[in-house]
Formats: C-alpha cells, sequence, structure tokens
C-alpha cells in the first residue's frame, strides 16, 4: 500500500514541478482567460442581462465563472499533454515496467492534472469580490469542491484521449474539436433559456452543463434567477458520476498493454 501511495505522490509531485518551472505556461493558462473574459464580456454587455430585479446580471458577472471554468477545462486537458512527452522520452515506460499498480500510476497523473487546474482556476476566483459576487465561507468551500470535482472529470478525460494518442499535434486536433464544443455548451457562454430546442437538448446531455451549473450555484447562490439552470441536487449528482465514470475508463485503458508501451 505504501509503494502505491509512494507511485501515487511521486507523479503528482513532478507535474506540479513541471508545470511550475515554465513560467509562460503559468502567465498563459491566467491571462489569455482574463483578457477573453474582459474583450467578450464588455463587447457583448449592453445587449446581454441575465434575471431580473434583485437576480439581475450583467454579463460580466454572468461569463464569469464560465471564464473560471475555461481554466478549469484548459488547464486540466492539457496537461494530460505530459503523457505523450512521458512516452517519447522513455519515462512512462520505466513507470509501466515498475511495481507500481497501473492504477497508481492513473491516479498519480490525473491528482497532478487536477490540482494544477484547481490551482490556477482558483486564483482567478479570487478577483470575485471585485465584481459584485461575494460568498461566504461556506460559498468558497463548495466552490473548491466544485472546481476539484470538475477538474477531475476533466482531467480524467484528458488522460482517456491521451493515453491512446503519439502526437502532440493529433491531441490538439482532437480534444480542440472536443473541448469548444463542451465549454460552449456548458452554459458559459450563453444560458440555455434562449437557445433552440436543439440545442438546449444538446446543452442538456453535455455534462459540463451540471458542472457549470454547480459551479454558478456556488458563486451566485441561486441570485443568477436563470430558470433553465439544473438544480444543485441534479448538477452535484452528474458531475460526480462523469468523474468516476472518466476515472474508471482511464484505469482501463491504462490496463491495457499496447506496443507504445513497450518502446
Amino acid at each position: 500500500m505504501n509503494r502505491e501511495w509512494l507511485c501515487v505522490y511521486s507523479l503528482w509531485l513532478r507535474e506540479m514541478k513541471r508545470f511550475y518551472r515554465q513560467p509562460s505556461r503559468v502567465i498563459g493558462a491566467l491571462a489569455s482567460p482574463l483578457m477573453f473574459w474582459i474583450l467578450i464580456g464588455s463587447g457583448i454587455g449592453r445587449s446581454f442581462q441575465a434575471g431580473t430585479g434583485e437576480a439581475s446580471q450583467s454579463y460580466l458577472e454572468y461569463f464569469f465563472p464560465g471564464t473560471v471554468m475555461m481554466i478549469l477545462l484548459f488547464t486540466a486537458i492539457f496537461s494530460t499533454i505530459s503523457i505523450i512527452e512521458d512516452r517519447r522520452e522513455g519515462f512512462l515506460q520505466s513507470v509501466l515496467v515498475s511495481p507500481a499498480s497501473r492504477g497508481s500510476i492513473v491516479m498519480g497523473k490525473i491528482l497532478g492534472g487536477t490540482s494544477l487546474a484547481v490551482t490556477q482556476a482558483a486564483l482567478f476566483l479570487l478577483i470575485a469580490p471585485l465584481i459584485g459576487l461575494r460568498l461566504s465561507a461556506a460559498g468558497w468551500a463548495i466552490a473548491a469542491l466544485a472546481l476539484a470535482v470538475n477538474g477531475f472529470a476533466l482531467t480524467g478525460l484528458g488522460f482517456l484521449m491521451a493515453w491512446r494518442m503519439n502526437s502532440i499535434q493529433g491531441f490538439h486536433a482532437v480534444m480542440n474539436v472536443l473541448l469548444m464544443p463542451l465549454w460552449f455548451l456548458s452554459g458559459a457562454l450563453f444560458p440555455a433559456d434562449g437557445a433552440q430546442v436543439w440545442l438546449k437538448w444538446v446543452m442538456v446531455l453535455n455534462p459540463l452543463t451540471y458542472g457549470m451549473a454547480a459551479l454558478r450555484h456556488a458563486l451566485e447562490g441561486g441570485r443568477s434567477g436563470l430558470a433553465s439552470l439544473p438544480d444543485p441536487a441534479l448538477s452535484w449528482t452528474v458531475i460526480c458520476i462523469f468523474a468516476f465514470v472518466m476515472l474508471i475508463l482511464s484505469a482501463k485503458a491504462a490496463s491495457r498493454r499496447s506496443a507504445e508501451d513497450l518502446q
């Protein structure tokens, strides 16, 4: 048991050190979403209003949780590029032939990516009071938990895709095709209220919609007044199932030996 946890900790620590030794990745993870939030929020702000009365929101307020989710999504997914790099460098093969189980390898990599994603998203979240989002201690705790569960699920998704690929370019192409619709149709950019019927159904089937709803409930405390927002119980149920399924599928993918693992 100690050996398994040592493997998990070592891989987690390696992911953390690798990320923070590259300042450009840290800056890019925060600067790009911040610019995106300001430019998009300011541009659409005059033509958008969510809710009525005390529940009304400007677009900058509405888009803020969506920006937090964007940071979480891209940091979590692209942290798993290290799997492809490790395979090319031979490090992954060394880990695979060690006494550590495949499950501990999966857990170490996913926890590393989750930690990076949550840290980056939490740093951006600190500016919430500047736009009028006043959170209680319980609100901060629930928001942190929502980030952790969403980050774990998304890192698991990235792991599942990266484990099957040998090309970083191919990974970028596939993940961009998958990620952008996943984020666009989560309620991050626009609510489902005014969307066409077929688009509403796509948003209902998108697991990230419920992760986005859980984060909004934590940050806004129901103040958004959006009738289309899933209730907290359903949101938490779906994202927990999503995280669990991604962990199981990642473990199964890693348990299969392939030619690339032995090269």
